[in-house]
């Protein structure tokens, strides 16, 4: 395989960074290591520290950030934006600057890049990588061990949004948070997403006064001005509505309703691009599985969809998207996860009352305790082949965390 061909007018140092990036990257692979995203782009940094900038430069960019569907919409506005040509990114889930530094190293020099950035880190990959255009996708509370209190990374956004006022900010208007983030950007596009999850957006993030709601989405303030934008895209019986009024019919192999408005951010991406909807929605409608989510794999008698839940809003959705069948539901709390399992009592249960249910993880016992609560019987297992064992032929649902996740991938590689 060719390597992909660098940037000429690329400093020499970053040259060197890029390369031996790319050869990290491939050793670990190689070694089964891992993918290679983070100790490609460490190693990178390490050798020339603007390496992020300076493969940024001469790209045409877009970032996308949010607490939840950050992935699937990164895979599916690189989808959208690959009408036009090459594009670099980082869909997997890589969504620090060693990840975003080894996604474009890897992947040559292309004219696009579309990068998932982890909400905390947006104000320096903004600053790194002077993107286009910034998607804003939500915000809800997460590993509370160690990230901010929702408020405080509205703030953030807004600050940062504010330092680069020429930047295009794609933004969901039906949440409060991210919609006080980019009220005052001088360039916003608004899509109307429809978003379920309320629990953390009841504080009017500008006065402090309660947030009045009424319908699906719409919101305002009982203290001050803020309210709702009028959003610029919008989803309708199940098409999306571009700004023109064109409703789109839009065939998409990801299940929930959540990820229609995902494709509808895509899309509003797209087009800021220059993308037209008709020639992007071929492109969204081939994107069957992102970095195994979504994923549906047969093991003998058994066919396994796999759905990643991480915080609150999540299990909502994901409770949205699983089929009435048995399901197995998994929570670790290592790192990645966060070490606080207390989230677990916000999530409402009560939708999987009637269904099989299954627990496993490292923290499957916390789990118990809130499925008692909710008066949801189950059964413990510790492996995820006795979880196989103890279901009829057909159909498991797949519900868990990051790291659980992961394990569970791993398991399903060594069943026969």
């Amino acid at each position: 395989m060719t390597a992909p061909s660098p940037n000429p007018s690329l400093p020499l140092r970053t040259k060197i960074a890029a390369t031996v990036s790319r050869g990290v990257g491939a050793l670990s692979r190689a070694t089964g290591r891992g993918d290679g995203s983070v100790i490609g782009g460490r190693i990178g940094l390490m050798i020339d520290p603007h390496l992020l900038a300076n493969l940024a430069a001469g790209r045409r960019i877009a970032l996308v950030s949010g607490t939840n569907g950050k992935t699937t919409t990164t895979r599916l506005t690189a989808a959208a934006i690959g009408v036009l040509g090459k594009v670099a990114t980082n869909s997997f889930g890589a969504n620090l600057p060693t990840g975003h530094t080894s996604a474009l190293a890897k992947a040559g020099h292309t004219p696009y890049a579309v990068l998932e950035v982890d909400e905390h880190y947006l104000p320096q990959v903004l600053a790194a990588t002077r993107p286009e255009v910034v998607a804003l996708l939500n915000l809800s509370r997460d590993q509370l061990d160690r990230a901010k209190e929702v408020a405080m990374m509205a703030q953030l956004w807004r600050d940062a949004l504010a330092a680069h006022p020429t930047v295009h900010v794609i933004a969901n208007a039906d949440d409060p948070m991210v919609a006080w983030a980019a009220y005052r950007c001088p360039h916003v596009t608004w899509v109307g997403a429809r978003q379920r999850w309320h629990e953390d957006s009841w504080v009017c993030p500008e006065c402090g006064a309660h947030l009045e709601r009424s319908g699906d989405s719409d919101w305002h303030c009982s203290g001050c001005a803020l309210r709702r934008p009028q959003p610029q895209w919008t989803l309708k019986d199940g098409h999306v509505v571009d700004p023109s009024g064109v409703a789109h019919a839009v065939t998409l192999q990801l299940p929930g309703s959540i990820n229609l408005a995902n494709a509808a951010t895509a899309l509003a991406v797209g087009a800021a691009f220059g993308v037209p909807v008709v020639d992007a929605l071929p492109r969204l409608a081939q994107v069957k599985s992102v970095a195994g989510r979504y994923a549906t794999v047969v093991r003998g008698d058994h066919t396994i969809r796999l759905l990643l839940a991480k915080n609150p809003a999540g299990w909502l959705e994901a409770f949205d998207m699983a089929e009435d069948a048995p399901t197995l539901l998994a929570i670790n709390a290592r790192d990645p996860d966060g070490l606080d399992t207390s989230w677990l009592f916000d999530v409402d249960f009560s939708p999987l009352r009637g269904r099989h249910v299954l627990i496993t993880g490292d923290r499957a016992y916390d789990l118990a305790v809130r499925l008692e609560v909710n008066d949801v019987p189950f059964r413990h297992v510790r492996r995820f082949r006795d979880a196989l064992a103890a279901v009829p032929p057909g159909r498991l649902e797949v519900i868990a965390n990051y790291t659980a996740f992961q394990d569970i991938r791993a398991e399903l590689d060594r069943v026969n």
